[in-house]
């Protein structure tokens, strides 16, 4: 099964369409008999809104996507949008496929400002379209039946803001209050990491501070400034947690990754790193370096690649 972010979004959407596929084909047909009378058409939205699951509101359009009944909705109809012209909406610029249902992609609604979408299902008589009878939806409303996507599956390289990358040779690194007592700070970054239950941590070198998060308390993050990370005693404040056998990072890769991040700190005056995370448990490791640019990588991958690789790089 495919588990990336878009094999993710297309199951969803399969699971949300098999569910309006049938109930609005049946207000289809509906919806032609009592074609040509407004009064008939909301009598029909009306006693057809309360079985479509999570409708926001219904209504009919002609062939033109102009709106030929009210807006009903679980709180009653609105006759405020007859004659509104809705062919330009995002719903009405997707082709409907032959069977005449179309979920259409995702979209932020006018009224409500909240991502949105809209079913549509044909109506004809004798093969001639008539309109179409169409089913809003707030995506909050709506079921999530797939299991979530795994992140982050390959190296992922994303370019920074290019005034920064078309300046970086003009800039040289200034040692930072971190810099000048590294050792000492990763070691007890190490110590929160592999006894302490700390899972993830960015590491920002130049601004001299670690952002963490624990397993005691992972909906919440802790800033830690250079005098703290510093100071071992600090250690003192987080309860020793074994190592997390869900991690992905083997316990012994947790020094080689944090050496790792030092040389690249220090590797160069105009690319070097400014920035670093880690996370034990999907195994990923952050770089952002001077350049503004930002990889994406298994601690493996990262492991792998020499310091001669990112100088030669230009870490780009």
């Amino acid at each position: 099964m495919d588990s990336t972010l878009k094999g993710t979004i297309h199951r969803q959407r399969e699971a949300i369409a098999s569910t309006l596929h049938e109930p609005l084909a049946q207000i289809a047909g509906a919806c032609m008999a009592a074609w040509g009378d407004r009064v008939p058409l909301n009598d029909v939205l009306a006693g057809s809104c309360r079985h479509i699951p999570s409708c926001g509101a219904l209504f009919v359009l002609d062939a033109k996507g102009i709106q030929i009944s009210d807006t009903v909705s679980a709180e009653g109809t609105n006759p405020a949008d007859v004659g509104r012209d809705r062919s330009t909406r995002p719903y009405m610029r997707e082709a409907v496929p032959a069977w005449g249902f179309l979920l259409s992609d995702a979209y932020v609604g006018l009224v409500s400002h909240r991502p949105s979408l809209t079913a549509l299902h044909v109506i004809r008589r004798d093969g001639e379209l008539l309109g179409y009878v169409g089913a809003t939806f707030n995506l909050k409303d709506l079921p999530v039946s797939a299991k979530l996507y795994e992140d982050l599956p390959h190296w992922l390289q994303i370019k920074g803001d290019p005034s920064i990358r078309n300046t970086v040779l003009l800039q040289t690194r200034i040692e930072s209050p971190m810099d000048q007592n590294l050792d000492q700070v990763l070691s007890v970054i190490e110590e929160l990491l592999v006894e302490r239950g700390m899972f993830q941590g960015v590491i920002h070198f130049a601004s001299s501070r670690a952002t963490l998060w624990t397993v005691d308390d992972p909906f919440r993050y802790r800033i830690l400034d250079h005098e703290a990370l510093s100071d071992p005693d600090i250690c003192l404040v987080y309860p020793r947690r074994a190592y997390a056998d869900e991690a992905v990072i083997p316990q012994a890769s947790i020094s080689l990754v944090l050496n790792a991040l030092k040389e690249l700190r220090l590797m160069d005056e105009n690319f070097y790193l400014r920035s670093a995370s880690i996370n034990v448990f999907n195994g990923m490791i952050s770089l952002t370096f001077s350049c503004d640019g930002t990889h994406y990588m298994r601690y493996n991958e990262f492991l792998d690649k020499s310091l001669a690789f990112w100088v030669g790089s230009g870490a780009a």
